[in-house]
Formats: C-alpha cells, sequence, structure tokens
C-alpha cells in the first residue's frame, strides 16, 4: 500500500515522533510512506474561486506547495493526517491542505486515512477529531482510526508504542 503522511507540523516535535512511530511500523509490515512536510509548506487556502472545476480540470489556480501535495493525494491508497493541536483544531497549515482537495472532491485511490494529533493538554482535539471524521464520511473514506497524545503522552514509549502497532497491523 502506498501510504502519504501529511505532517502538518512546523516544528520538529511531538508530532514529529508520532508519524516517525508510524512510519517505522508502516515500512516494517512492506508499505511505503511518503512524509509531506505540510507544516512548513508554502499552501494558500481556498478561494471558494471555483476555477478548479469551470476551467481548471480539478487543478487550482493557486501555484503552490498544494501542487506537491495533490499528486501524492492522487496517487495515495491511505492518507495519514498529523498535526499538533494548538488551538483546538489541526494547525492552520494542514487546515489549507486538507481543504484544497476540493479541487478534486476526494483522493482517487485512497480507501483509509487515519489521524494523529497531538495537544500539551487533554481534551482539546475534538475540533480535529470532528473535521476529520467529517472529511472523511463525505470522501467516503475509511477511518483507519484516531491516536491522540496530550500532556505526558506525548513521546512517551507506550504511546509511540501503540501508533508503531497500528502502522504495522495496516
Amino acid at each position: 500500500m502506498k501510504i502519504t503522511v501529511l505532517n502538518g507540523s512546523p516544528r520538529k516535535q511531538n508530532t514529529a515522533a508520532m508519524v516517525d512511530a508510524f512510519c517505522e511500523g508502516a515500512k516494517e509490515a512492506g508499505h511505503e510512506v511518503e512524509v509531506l512536510h505540510v507544516g512548513k509548506m508554502k499552501i494558500g487556502g481556498c478561494m471558494g474561486c471555483e476555477y478548479c472545476h469551470t476551467k481548471g480540470e480539478g487543478k487550482c489556480i493557486q501555484k503552490d506547495d498544494m501542487e506537491q501535495v495533490m499528486a501524492a493525494y492522487l496517487d495515495a491508497d491511505m492518507i495519514v493526517y498529523a498535526s499538533p493541536v494548538y488551538y483546538f483544531d489541526v494547525t492552520a497549515q494542514l487546515s489549507a491542505a486538507m481543504q484544497r482537495v476540493y479541487a478534486i472532491g476526494k483522493p482517487p485511490k485512497a480507501t483509509k486515512a487515519a489521524l494523529l494529533i497531538s495537544s500539551g493538554s487533554p481534551n482539546t482535539g475534538k475540533g480535529a477529531i470532528t473535521t476529520y471524521r467529517d472529511m472523511l464520511g463525505y470522501m467516503q473514506i475509511e477511518d483507519a482510526g484516531v491516536f491522540t497524545a496530550a500532556g505526558d503522552e506525548n513521546k512517551s514509549e507506550a504511546k509511540l508504542s501503540e501508533i508503531r502497532e497500528f502502522a504495522k497491523a495496516l
């Protein structure tokens, strides 16, 4: 299976540890994994201009790093969204990448997705989880799992092992 991981963190800390654990397990299981660091990319938000649906044939009028992300979306069998929760949702960078899929409606090959979120405080990821699940429902993509780490769970071997084992079982 070809798995694309969209890491929405602009830093290399707790979310990165979760992504690394996922990648270790998925690669051990024989999957091909590509990580895109969307938290460090230049991706503008959807402008709702409808160019993609009228003249662009599924391509956005904006020419930015989303072109690289879209290529990965188009080829992925599974998408993993990973983000810190700074203020009750995924980062703005990951949100922009998620919303810009509007240009194609849904990834054509992806049948599964997962969500990895980290936070300094417990119970702050409900907005991110709701958005993720609503999006998957619309796209008719299976929710393979949601993994959260808060406070002391971040970078804990127990949490990283849980994520690694999940990825191995895919």
